[in-house]
């Protein structure tokens, strides 16, 4: 199995009422719970935005330097996202399409990166 990110950008959201958000919400609410039942939702959260940025934070001298709120140029801020667990590409795009139907906007499919990772009980 291999671990996928479907998320949507803020700026991709069309204007909407309180109304039709609430309707959307509960659609993809929907299918969060399909994926639940169907055992490959890991996780999800949403309503992200420049608003919910605590901070910035960049190297500088091998420290961190933190500056409040977002990274100034950015323009794009992810909206929201979910982390599911699937067997195969056909099925991480089948929960993606059913999302993007759902909330009626884009989403975007990424696949995490398999890196071999220390086994954190075996020491060296």
């Amino acid at each position: 199995m291999a671990q996928y990110l479907i998320s949507f950008n803020d700026e991709w959201v069309p204007e909407h009422t309180e109304e039709e958000l609430g309707a959307k919400s509960v659609a993809g609410r929907a299918v969060i719970a399909e994926m639940e039942d169907a055992g490959v939702f890991i996780f999800s959260n949403g309503a992200l935005d420049a608003s919910t940025a605590i901070c910035s934070v960049e190297a500088k001298d091998g420290e961190p330097i933190f500056s409040d709120g977002p990274y100034a140029e950015t323009k794009e801020h992810l909206g929201g996202f979910a982390v599911i667990d699937a067997p195969d590409d056909a099925t991480a795009r089948y929960w993606a399409g059913r999302l993007a139907v759902a909330l009626n906007w884009p989403q975007e499919l990424h696949r995490f990166p398999d890196f071999e990772r220390p086994n954190p009980t075996e020491t060296a």
